[in-house]
């Protein structure tokens, strides 16, 4: 919905305005746009990286599904006759979180629906695990020079099941 704020790079890099990053935020890991650099410390997280070529992946197939949620949602809505105008979903990058958002005030009857929504959204697209691998890669510094880790960074590994260079986690990834 296009909320504004500060962050540190976790990289110590500036990174240039209109670059598509991946941030981690107090509602966890979601897709972002540069807007500028700013000589103030920040208080809405950190930017991780810049998205790339896996990163666009996941995220042009996180819109498919937030289209399915929108008119699932929608759907729902008129079958069961609820007051009620939905404006748009967001899926966060991480696929821990749907945000669904209304106009005006929310009947509280709306509320459980989109509680019964995002339930079932989450055991479809099934990315609780995923999200781990995109958060933290192979370990410690993947995809970097210093890491001896082959592959293209954090997304990488997770759309790979790892970039062979690194011991992944015992558990295996679904894929997304």
């Amino acid at each position: 919905m296009g909320v504004v704020g500060t962050f540190d790079a976790a990289d110590f890099r500036v990174y240039s305005r209109d670059q598509r990053v991946i941030c981690r935020t107090s509602r966890g890991l979601e897709c972002g746009i540069v807007v500028c650099a700013v000589d103030q410390p920040a208080t809405d997280g950190e930017v991780l990286r810049v998205t790339g070529q896996e990163d666009e992946l996941i995220l042009d197939r996180l819109e498919r599904f937030r289209d399915r949620a929108y008119n699932a949602c929608n759907d729902l809505l008129a079958e069961r006759q609820l007051p009620g105008t939905l404006v748009d979903v967001e899926h966060l990058f991480d696929g821990e979180s749907v945000y669904f958002y209304f106009l005006g005030n929310v009947d509280p009857r709306v509320d459980l629906l989109t509680e019964e929504l995002a339930m079932t959204y989450d055991r479809k697209v099934k990315f609780k695990q995923f999200a781990t691998a995109l958060a933290q890669g192979c370990g410690p510094e993947c995809g970097t020079k210093e890491s001896g880790c082959s592959s293209g960074g954090c997304g990488t590994c997770a759309l790979s099941g790892g970039c062979g260079s690194k011991k992944m986690p015992a558990k295996k990834l679904p894929a997304p």
